[in-house]
Parts: C-alpha cells; sequence; structure tokens
C-alpha cells in the first residue's frame, strides 16, 4: 500500500500546477531582509518613513521600522529598500514566538499521557470484565476517543452558546481557546498527582510497597479523570495551536505555521526528556530513592505531577500576558 501510495504521489506531482503569488521573491528572504536593514540601521536616528507607519504597527517591535531608513538618511535603490509591508510581515512572525514559547510547558505535560500515565495504569486492576483486562498501553485510546466525542459538543453546543455571549462567531477566539486547553491540562496534572497519592497510600496499606510486579487493588477507572481532561485539553488547545499559527503567518508562510506547530510538540518531547534526567539525577543516589524509581510503589510521581501543574500554572500567567498583548493579523 506504501508503495501505491508512492506511486501515485509521484504520478501527480508531475501534472500539479501551482502559482506563484506576489513580486516572486522567498518570503524569507524578504523577512531575513527585515532583520538585516533593522540591525545595519540600529544606530541611525528615526526619519520620516516612521511616519508612514500605522500607529498599531509602530508600537510593536519598532526596533523593526529602523529597516525602513536608508543608510545616513539617504535614499535607497527602490530595489533595494524594504517596504512597509514587508516589515509588517516580518512583526508578523516575530510575534508568534512569545506564544510558542509559553505553549512548550503544554507540550510537556501532554508527552506524560503515553509515558507516565501508562506506567501508573500498568501497577492497577485492569480487569473490566471476567478474563479481560485492559492492555495498558490501550489506554491511550481512551483520549482519542474522548477527542472524538466532544468535538461534536464543542461545535453543536460549547460555539453557539459563547457566541451569544461573547457576539464572535468562533463563540472564543483562538488564543482564548489555547488558553483554556493549557488550563485544562493543568488541571489534569492535579488529577494525575491526587490519583498518584491514592495509589501509593494503597500499596502502602496492603504491603505491597516491595512488590512492584503485583496489581495494586486499584481500579483502572480512578485514571478516567486524568485522560478525560487531558482528551478535552487537546481539543481545545491542540486545535487551537494548529489554527493559530496556520492562520496567523503571511499567505506564503503557511506551511511555517505548521512547522512552527507541529515543533511545538517534538521540542516538549525533548524537554519533557531532560527534566526528566535532571530530577532523576538530582533524587537518585545513594540512599534516596528516584522519583521515576523502576518500584513505581517506592517512587514519587506525585511529585512530578505537582511540579508539571505548578509549571502550568506559570506557563498559563505568561501565556495570558503575552495573549492579553497580541495583535491578529488583519485580514
Amino acid at each position: 500500500m506504501m508503495a501505491l501510495g508512492l506511486f501515485v504521489f509521484l504520478s501527480g506531482s508531475r501534472t500539479y500546477r501551482y502559482s506563484v503569488e506576489g513580486d516572486g521573491k522567498s518570503p524569507y528572504a524578504r523577512i531575513g531582509r527585515v532583520f538585516v536593514a533593522a540591525l545595519k540601521n540600529s544606530r541611525a536616528p528615526p526619519s520620516e518613513p516612521f511616519a508612514d507607519l500605522p500607529q498599531q504597527s509602530s508600537e510593536k517591535f519598532k526596533f523593526l521600522n529602523r529597516a525602513l531608513l536608508a543608510p545616513n538618511s539617504e535614499l535607497k535603490d527602490c530595489s533595494n529598500l524594504c517596504t512597509i509591508s514587508e516589515v509588517e510581515e516580518a512583526k508578523v512572525v516575530l510575534g508568534l514566538f512569545p506564544i510558542w514559547c509559553t505553549c512548550l510547558v503544554y507540550a510537556i505535560v501532554l508527552a506524560q499521557m503515553s509515558t507516565f500515565f501508562t506506567k501508573q495504569g500498568a501497577t492497577l486492576d485492569r480487569e473490566i470484565a471476567a478474563g479481560f483486562e485492559i492492555p495498558a498501553a490501550s489506554l491511550q485510546s481512551f483520549t482519542s476517543l474522548i477527542i472524538i466525542l466532544f468535538i461534536p459538543v464543542y461545535e453543536r453546543i460549547f460555539v453557539p452558546i459563547t457566541s451569544a455571549i461573547s457576539g464572535n462567531p468562533t463563540g472564543i477566539t483562538t488564543l482564548q481557546r489555547i488558553g483554556t486547553g493549557i488550563f485544562l491540562a493543568t488541571l489534569s496534572m492535579l488529577a494525575a498527582a491526587v490519583v498518584e497519592v491514592k495509589r501509593l497510600e494503597i500499596a502502602q496499606e496492603y504491603a505491597l510497597v516491595d512488590m512492584p510486579h503485583v496489581t495494586i487493588p486499584m481500579g483502572v477507572w480512578w485514571l478516567i479523570p486524568q485522560y478525560l481532561l487531558i482528551g478535552v485539553s487537546d481539543v481545545f488547545a491542540m486545535v487551537g495551536l494548529q489554527e493559530f499559527f496556520y492562520d496567523q503567518v503571511p499567505n506564503e508562510l503557511r506551511s511555517v505555521g505548521v512547522a512552527l506547530y507541529l515543533s511545538i510538540f517534538g521540542v516538549g518531547n525533548f524537554l519533557s526528556s531532560f527534566l526528566i534526567s535532571a530530577i532523576e539525577e538530582a533524587t537518585s543516589g545513594e540512599g534516596r530513592v528516584s522519583w521515576f524509581s523502576n518500584n513505581l510503589n517506592r517512587a514519587h510521581l506525585d511529585y512530578f505531577y505537582w511540579l508539571l501543574a505548578g509549571l502550568s500554572v506559570v506557563e498559563l500567567a505568561v501565556f495570558t500576558y503575552f495573549a492579553n498583548s497580541y495583535r491578529y493579523k488583519k485580514r
């Protein structure tokens, strides 16, 4: 099937036609030229071109306005002069990075669904019927099921209600949608921490602390709140992030917008690994039990979940600050 798909793709790529918009210049080159020109003119005094900028634009990333100046306040060759639209384009792309950075903790939280959530589930009683036990790895599919079920609820119930309140056809703005997802992911970490505390208490109560391979007499259904919250947060944040980065970049940089969206989760996974390694190094050693000990009954995943919840609260506060000051691209 893969070979057939590749054959069809290659067959169609030879006849595919695409249009080249604008002046034919690479959008990467245009944006890069703005930053280079602004750097070259960093010591030049302000000049008349600043007055031509819209008031809204001149208040944001004002250092890029210097790309409109000619060296030594002399006029440039028109072919080398940065235009107002190019400066605006560069400002739009630069304005996305604070949002990108503040969503990395959300990606770290999301990475736990396929790692420590699964390890938690592996220690619990996963039997849902006589002789039928849910595989620990399949617990992740519960999140996908939640997403499938909640999307119609979001579109048919949530959007009309919020639209009637806010007057926005989409109910809430894209950044509000992302912020809601981050908030729900924070609640998911809090729920995971509470469940882990309960799991450790039961392990101690039944003297199973040193029996890591024995099933804890605690139903796997305890994990439903954290999976439910992380699944609903996906509907808000992941969809919102994809829409935001695709919609806010210049039209010729849509592929970059998608790359920025995907890179959040790629970098988030790397940061999650780095954080776990750092904590492992700090908490393990002679006479100490690591937070991530192979024996989960002696480990402290609850501490890790509390830490991620705290980082998420900080992230949400910083995200809210940047979201409130963000100006959407004019359509």
